[in-house]
């Protein structure tokens, strides 16, 4: 992902307010984020238990930021993230319900799903996974877990929008 400013950022919003984007606080440490090793960008308001955002380039390029709603129900032990699918890790999972953008989101509807509770999704399909059998391509099996990320994360973004 290519580096992002504050300003980009808080131009980008889909489907959030004046109000809602002018209280955005950014992420601890990000001014020293490592955007080669990011497929999305994605936090938890510290101050706003209950907000997140996530921001990332869309399909076409330019940069796209959501603000997310938190459940108030604890994160999810057994549950499997939707964008990076990892199944090996413990982590937990949360459930995130973004407001549509335009007239749909004006009338209430959101999309939600389920998302590492750390936004640790980058991370997680970088790891090798381990040896399914022998002559298992380990480095092609972590390219197509990023690849599909990267696309989990543009339908997400295509279903805000849409």
């Amino acid at each position: 992902m290519l580096p992002i400013d504050e300003r980009a950022i808080r131009a980008s919003f889909l489907n959030a307010s004046r109000k809602e984007v002018s209280s955005v606080n950014l992420p601890p440490g990000f001014a020293e984020l490592d955007f080669d090793r990011l497929d999305f960008l994605g936090w938890a308001d510290p101050k706003m238990p209950l907000r997140a955002y996530f921001v990332a380039r869309s399909d076409d390029g330019p940069v796209v930021s959501v603000l997310l709603q938190r459940a108030e129900q604890r994160t999810l032990a057994r549950a499997q993230c939707a964008w990076c699918d990892d199944v090996t890790l413990r982590n937990d999972v949360q459930l995130f319900a973004a407001r549509k953008a335009g007239p749909a989101g004006r009338k209430g509807d959101t999309i939600g799903t389920l998302v590492c509770a750390n936004f640790g999704c980058s991370v997680n399909v970088r790891r090798l996974p381990p040896l399914a059998y022998e002559g298992f391509d380990r480095e092609l099996a972590r390219d197509l877990r990023i690849l599909r990320l990267r696309e989990h994360v543009q339908g997400f973004i295509r279903e805000i929008g849409a």
